[in-house]
């Protein structure tokens, strides 16, 4: 039997994950494999948990990483964190709101759903009024809802949480790294993230900060006492990934994913295609566009990909063909890619007979890009 060769072919990926690895990060996945206790290793292990806490703004000694995806991360927290019979505030305003209940309804716990529309975020005096009805162990809150494209700001809320004794665990995957994260300031109890968004490696590690997960922290402190075979050419990924974040440094980043949202929307916005939902709570990482009456969504993201090699998003139940979604993370969050994609989506919409502004699109995104120089 024969096998192809593995060679896939080239993507821009403008989705809200995965999206492109950082060059840097594959090139360190090639490295020679370090047994998990070798010293060379763990110095890189503990300068990995180094780094995280500098991405997640954590003084948090018990930061580090788990061998599994996003999900995995979520879980590892929440199981450790909630026993059967914990009652638990889930405020949902996305699909990964009620990912959070379905992990935690096998935990056992008592789950109280609090639900928005789509295409909004919570008031912390919604929060505040949950919190007064009842007592609660935790509040379980997604950070960036990448299925709507909102972010919910958080600060408030975590004060809220201390005052009321409720712990509040957030999902950050789609955030961090690339817009602001403060687990210390904003008090979160436990965050977790992944690898394949804005830290821009592949999917297979989670980052977590949280105070109790007594076997992983073991293997990770000084006493290196044996949990599992770490995952090498991840360490080796999630640091690279890392240090080039250290290097870029937060602010920057934060700017760079900001000032790419700036163009992209603002190109959008010229071409005539609309923005979903509330955009004073926007991701900056992640815009929703309503698809155009008449237009099939999936001819819309084929054609991008078929013809262009570029990859955008679909979403989920109520809005599953309503809207398209577009990434703009990490390595991907570039003024090239972002050009690039207004061009190839406006010549698409004229191909399915949208009306659009033509040329206006990357002359408007240009112009923030110009304004921007300045």
């Amino acid at each position: 039997m024969k096998f192809k060769e593995i060679n896939p072919s080239p993507r821009t990926l403008m989705t809200p994950g995965p999206v492109e690895a950082d060059p840097r990060v594959l090139r360190a996945m090639g490295a020679h494999i370090l047994g998990q206790f070798d010293p060379e290793f763990t110095a890189l292990m503990n300068e990995t948990m180094e780094m995280e806490r500098y991405v997640f703004q954590t003084q948090n000694k018990m930061t580090y990483l788990v061998d599994t995806t996003s999900r995995g991360g979520l879980e590892t927290v929440l199981t450790g964190a909630i026993c059967p019979g914990d009652k638990v505030l889930i405020p949902a305003f996305g699909r990964f709101g009620y990912l959070l209940a379905e992990i935690l309804e096998r935990c056992g716990a008592d789950i109280t759903l609090l639900e928005r529309e789509w295409g909004t975020v919570f008031e912390p005096e919604e929060i505040e009024e949950a919190l007064k009805k009842d007592s609660y162990k935790a509040v379980a809150f997604i950070h960036g809802e990448t299925s709507t494209s909102m972010m919910q700001p958080l600060k408030e809320i975590g004060e809220i949480c201390e005052k009321y004794g409720a712990l509040l665990i957030v999902d950050a995957v789609a955030t961090l790294g690339g817009a602001e994260v403060h687990v210390d300031d904003w008090k979160l109890s436990a965050c977790i993230s992944g690898t394949q968004k804005c830290i821009s490696a592949p999917s297979g590690s989670a980052l977590i900060t949280y105070l109790d997960l007594a076997q992983l922290e073991d293997y990770w402190s000084p006493r290196r006492l044996n949990h599992h075979t770490e995952a090498t050419s991840m360490q080796y990924a999630v640091h690279e990934a890392l240090r080039c974040i250290v290097d870029e440094t937060l602010e920057a980043r934060w700017a760079r994913h900001s000032l790419n949202d700036k163009a992209l929307c603002a190109g959008l916005n010229a071409m005539g295609l609309s923005i979903f939902g509330d955009i004073e709570h926007k991701m900056p990482v992640v815009t929703a566009i309503n698809i155009p009456e008449g237009v099939d969504g999936k001819v819309i993201r084929g054609t991008l990909l078929n013809e262009f090699g570029i990859e955008i998003a679909t979403s989920f139940g109520p809005l599953d063909g309503k809207i398209l979604r577009i990434g703009n993370m990490g390595y991907s969050s570039q003024k090239r890619n972002i050009l690039i994609l207004l061009g190839a989506l406006e010549a698409v919409m004229l191909q399915n007979n949208v009306k659009i502004a033509t040329g206006e699109g990357v002359a408007a995104a240009m112009e923030v890009y110009k304004n921007a120089e300045k």
